[in-house]
């Protein structure tokens, strides 16, 4: 990616959960799988068996519904996408975990609303995670503080992109479940901006 193409949906979920992970996906190409994304890749591609079903409440349902905004450079695809009979666009995105809240997610969800409302002129001020180890939706209602946020991401993962510097590790607890912390190494990097600062701190002390 460069700092010129749509920033993919995907991209602000990354973000939100370490800008790191985020910069070793979209700018360097780097990626693997461990046992968290490879449950979320199944129920992915269980969700996107289907194109389209009308369920008995009269709801039309469309399955992996590509969506994107020129005015935001977005672009991505949503799970789910409720067409109800009063014109609501209500959009469902499936992960494969418990319930339970988690900003990154809120975010994603967030920007496939602002998406589907430039796409189709209409407010989108509703969505739902929906947790596929507990069979349970999590209702979010798309504040003006979520869409502030996903602005704020896109643009900062615009300017990584521009830089072509990779953010600094987080080093924190994150970084057990990250599937790439052997190519992130935070620990070695942790280590070694320590030792930067120990030796800075002795030369400035000598001086």
């Amino acid at each position: 990616m460069t700092e010129t193409d749509p920033i993919p949906l995907s991209a602000l979920n990354h973000w939100a959960y370490c800008p790191r992970r985020c910069g070793l996906i979209h700018m360097e190409g780097e990626f693997t799988d461990n046992i968290h994304t490879s449950r979320g890749n199944a129920e992915h591609e269980r969700v996107d068996q289907v194109a389209h079903v009308t369920t008995r409440d009269g709801a039309r349902v469309e399955y992996a519904l590509p969506v994107w905004s020129d005015r935001l450079g977005l672009i991505g695809k949503c799970d789910v996408v409720e067409f109800w009979p009063d014109g609501t666009a209500f959009p469902v995105e499936y992960k494969h975990g418990p319930k339970r809240k988690w900003l990154n997610d809120d975010l994603q969800l967030a920007a496939q609303a602002m998406c589907l409302e430039d796409m189709l002129g209409r407010p989108v001020p509703r969505g739902a995670i929906y947790h596929a180890s507990s069979h349970r939706r999590r209702e979010v209602t798309i504040t003006p503080a979520l869409r502030e946020l996903v602005i704020e991401t896109a643009n900062a993962i615009r300017a990584m992109l521009a830089s072509g510097r990779l953010p600094p590790p987080v080093n924190d607890a994150r970084c057990r479940e990250c599937s790439l912390k052997e190519i992130c190494q935070p620990e070695a990097l942790a280590e070694s901006q320590r030792q930067t600062r120990l030796r800075e701190e002795l030369f400035n002390a000598m001086e």
